[in-house]
C-alpha cells in the first residue's frame, strides 16, 4: 500500500471501525475503487447493482476558502439507488481519523506543478460544458478537497470506493466550489478498481486517485492505462509510495526496516514502490504523455501524532513480513517514538505523482 498504505491494516497503530448502523450503502454497476483508505482485500468481489433511482442530499463540504456550508448554498450528491448495508468480511476498514490526520500531510506534498500541464489540456476538451473527474479509492474525499478549488469551471466528481463507510465521509465533506467559485456536484459509486473499463469512464473528463497505484498488481494498472486510452483522459494519479525513507537521526535497524516493508509492498502479485514505473510504461505503451514528480511526505515535530502512526504502521508491516525482526524492532519502535515525543525525530517518506496525458478523443 503507499502512505495511506504506509499504515496499513492489521498492523500496530493503524485504526479500523465498522460501518454505523443502518449506514446507507451506495451500490452501482461500475466496478472502480481502491486507493486512499481502502484495502485489496476481496479483489475481484463483484461490483453491485442499481437501479436508474436517484437521491439528492445537499453537500456539507467547504468552499474554496475552506469556509463550511452554514447558511450558504452547496454543491449537490447524487446518490445511486440506495440500500441498507452491513460491513462485510471482505472490506477492510480504514478509520477517517487516520484519514482526517494525513490530509493536510498530503496537501502539502502532492505536485502543484502538475497542475499546469493539467489546466492546459483540460482547457482544451472539446464540447465539454463543465468537467467530469471519476476519483479511484477516495477515502474520505481529500483528493478532490484539494484538488477542485485549484481548477476553474463546473465541476462534477464521481467518488468510487469499496467501502461505503468511507463513501460517506467523502459525501459529506465535499468542496462546494471552483478555483473561479463555478459549482461542485459529486455523485458516490461503489466498486473495485479491478475491472475499471473505457466504458466506465464515457464522457470523463480527468481519473484523480491518491495514494493507489503501490496496491494494483500490473493486470490492474494496465487496464487503468487502456480505460483512460480508451476513454481518451488524462489522469492525476498521487502520493504513490517509491520504497525510500530517511529518518534523522540515522539509525543502524532503518535499512533492515525499510526493506521489510518494501517486501511487504509487493506481498501476493502488488507492484508497491515499482507501481510507479509499471504506471509510466503502461501509460506510454498506451500512447500517453507521461510526467512525474516526487511528492514526498516531510514530518517533523509539528506533525508528530502523524508520524507517531506512521512508525507504529511500518514498524509492524514490516514485522508482519519479517516475524524474525520482531524482538530489534519493538526496541527499535520505543526509541522512535521516544524521540518523536520529544520533537527530536524528522521523517521524509518519498512518493511520487504522475500525470498522464492520454491522446484525446472527439476531434480535440
Amino acid at each position: 500500500m503507499s502512505s495511506t498504505s504506509t499504515t496499513p491494516a492489521g498492523t500496530p497503530g493503524h485504526g479500523t471501525t465498522t460501518a454505523e448502523p443502518g449506514l446507507d450503502e451506495e451500490t452501482t454497476t461500475a466496478s472502480l475503487g481502491r486507493g486512499e483508505g481502502t484495502h485489496t482485500a476481496g479483489r475481484g468481489r463483484d461490483a453491485m447493482t442499481t437501479t436508474e433511482t436517484e437521491a439528492v442530499v445537499p453537500g456539507q463540504g467547504r468552499d474554496s476558502q475552506g469556509r463550511d456550508s452554514q447558511g450558504r448554498d452547496t454543491g449537490t450528491i447524487r446518490l445511486g439507488d440506495r440500500t441498507r448495508g452491513e460491513a462485510t468480511d471482505d472490506t477492510t476498514r480504514y478509520a477517517p481519523e487516520w484519514l482526517e490526520l494525513r490530509e493536510p500531510v498530503d496537501a502539502a506534498a502532492r505536485a502543484a506543478e502538475l497542475l499546469d500541464p493539467l489546466r492546459i489540456r483540460l482547457a482544451n476538451l472539446p464540447g465539454r460544458g463543465g468537467l467530469v473527474i471519476h476519483d479511484l479509492g477516495c477515502g474520505t474525499g481529500s483528493m478532490g478537497r484539494w484538488l477542485a478549488p485549484r481548477l476553474d469551471g463546473p465541476q462534477h466528481w464521481v467518488l468510487h470506493d469499496r467501502d461505503p463507510y468511507l463513501l460517506h465521509f467523502a459525501a459529506v465533506g465535499s468542496p462546494r466550489s471552483a478555483a473561479d467559485g463555478s459549482r461542485v456536484t459529486v455523485e458516490t459509486q461503489r466498486g473495485d478498481v479491478a475491472r475499471l473499463t473505457a466504458d466506465a469512464l464515457a464522457g470523463a473528463s480527468l481519473v484523480t486517485a491518491s495514494a493507489l497505484l503501490d496496491v494494483l498488481t500490473p493486470d490492474e494498472i494496465e487496464a487503468l492505462a487502456a480505460a483512460c486510452a480508451g476513454a481518451g483522459c488524462p489522469a492525476l494519479l498521487t502520493l504513490s509510495v517509491v520504497g525510500r525513507v530517511e529518518l534523522t537521526p540515522a539509525h543502524p535497524l532503518d535499512g533492515e526496516i525499510t526493506a521489510a516493508f518494501n517486501d511487504h509492498q509487493r506481498r501476493g502479485d502488488l507492484l508497491g514502490p515499482e507501481s510507479i514505473n509499471a504506471a509510466c510504461d503502461a501509460f506510454a505503451r498506451h500512447g500517453a504523455t507521461v510526467r512525474v514528480h516526487p511528492s514526498a511526505w516531510r514530518l517533523g515535530p509539528d506533525e508528530s501524532a502523524l508520524t507517531a502512526e506512521w512508525l507504529r504502521g511500518w514498524v509492524g508491516a514490516a514485522v508482519e513480513q519479517r516475524p524474525e525482526l520482531a524482538a530489534r524492532a519493538d526496541a527499535y519502535l520505543k526509541e522512535r517514538l521516544a524521540a518523536c515525543e520529544a520533537g527530536e525525530l524528522n521523517v521524509v517518506v518519498h512518493h511520487s505523482d504522475l500525470l498522464a496525458l492520454a491522446r484525446p478523443t472527439g476531434g480535440a
